[in-house]
């Protein structure tokens, strides 16, 4: 099972990945992960920072949680109907199931833990919308 992930990781997923996170930026109206440092007239600053943790969230969202757990999903929904009384099979699919949605739970989840923080220490904007 661990080398179908890897394949499946390595000539699928990577291929969609890389290009998303090798796009150059420039300071205005940057696509890339990282919003600065460019050249010389693009230097970093803090506030940048902050800018490249919620696109990273953001790409972590869209790009690897949701499309992972669909398939997750899909995978544990096979199982289950194909298991035919075996209850060993049924139980690998379950997990599976369980595994999926509390992940997703988590990752969504995630969004109102890092708000609640951030309002804690005090920013008022709205942080998924930094870029």
């Amino acid at each position: 099972m661990k080398k179908i992930f890897w394949v499946f990781f390595t000539v699928l997923l990577l291929p969609l990945i890389l290009p998303a996170l090798a796009q150059a930026s420039q300071c205005a109206g940057a696509t890339g992960l990282v919003p600065c440092g460019i050249n010389a007239t693009c230097p970093c600053e803090i506030q940048d920072f902050f800018v490249m943790l919620a696109r990273i969230f953001d790409f972590a969202i869209k790009w690897i949680v949701t499309p992972l757990a669909v398939l997750m999903l899909t995978i544990g929904g096979i199982l289950i109907l194909i298991s035919a009384g075996n209850p060993n099979l049924a139980g690998l699919g379950k997990k599976t199931l369980y595994a999926a949605i509390i992940g997703l739970v988590l990752a969504f989840g995630s969004w109102l833990i890092i708000s609640f923080i951030l309002n804690a220490i005090g920013y008022t904007g709205n942080w998924s919308q930094l870029y």
